[in-house]
C-alpha cells in the first residue's frame, strides 16, 4: 500500500492542470491568501475521501479473494486502463491547437472562498479514485498505516505548498519565477499528461492484475 500511494501521490503533485491553476491565484490581487485557501480545499477533499474509505472499511483491509478486495482490485484495473485510454488519447491530440477553459483565466479575479472551491473542481479525482481504491487496504492499528496517509497527503500537495511557500517568503522573485514556469508547463502540458497518465495506468494495470492473481 505504501509504494502505490506515494506513487499515486507524486502523480497528483504534478498533474500539470492544477498547478497551472495555482500559480494563476498566486499571480493575482491577494494571492498568497487565496493560495492558501485553495491548499486548504485541496487537502480536505483529500481527507474526505480517505475518510470516507476508512469508514467504509472500518480501518481494516478487507481479506484477500473477498468480494470487497475483488472489487476494489477492479475499480483500481478500470482506472489504470482509462489512464492508459486517455494517455494514448493526448498523445495523438498532441501538438493540435487547443484552447485552455476560459475560466482558467478567471482564476485572478476569484474571492478566497471562491478559490478554495476551485480546488475540488482542479483535483484530478481520477488520480484521487486510484488512491482510495488504494487506501481500502488500511489497517489503521499500525503506525506505519497513519504514517503512510499523512505522507501521502502531503505528497499530493507538495507542489503547491512549495509555491505557497516561495510566494510568501520570496514575493518579489516569486511572481517572474512563477510566470516563467506557468508558460513552460503550458508548453509541455501534454507531454507531462501523456507520461503520468500512461506510466501511473501501467502501474496500477500491473499491480491490479498481479493482486487478482
Amino acid at each position: 500500500m505504501t509504494l502505490d500511494l506515494i506513487i499515486i501521490g507524486l502523480a497528483i503533485t504534478l498533474e500539470p492542470f492544477p498547478v497551472m491553476g495555482f500559480i494563476l491565484l498566486l499571480s493575482s490581487d491577494k494571492g498568497v491568501r487565496k493560495g492558501l485557501a485553495f491548499i486548504a480545499g485541496w487537502l480536505a477533499c483529500l481527507v474526505l475521501v480517505i475518510g470516507c474509505v476508512l469508514l467504509f472499511t472500518g480501518g481494516s483491509p478487507p481479506k484477500p479473494h473477498t468480494a470487497p478486495s475483488t472489487g476494489s482490485l477492479a475499480v483500481k484495473l478500470a482506472i489504470g486502463l482509462g489512464l492508459i485510454a486517455y494517455g494514448v488519447h493526448r498523445q495523438r491530440k498532441a501538438g493540435h491547437p487547443r484552447e485552455d477553459p476560459a475560466w482558467l483565466g478567471k482564476l485572478r479575479h476569484v474571492s478566497p472562498w471562491s478559490a478554495a472551491g476551485m480546488a475540488v473542481l482542479l483535483q484530478p479525482w481520477g488520480l484521487v479514485a486510484a488512491g482510495a481504491t488504494t487506501v481500502m487496504n488500511a489497517n489503521l492499528s499500525h503506525a506505519l498505516t497513519w504514517l503512510t496517509l499523512v505522507l501521502y497527503c502531503l505528497l499530493a500537495t507538495a507542489t503547491l505548498l512549495a509555491m505557497e511557500l516561495y510566494a510568501t517568503f520570496r514575493p518579489a522573485r516569486a511572481g517572474a519565477r512563477l510566470q516563467t514556469m506557468l508558460t513552460w508547463i503550458t508548453s509541455h502540458e501534454d507531454q507531462a499528461v501523456v507520461l503520468l497518465s500512461l506510466a501511473l495506468g501501467f502501474w496500477l494495470v500491473g499491480r491490479s492484475i498481479y493482486e487478482l492473481a
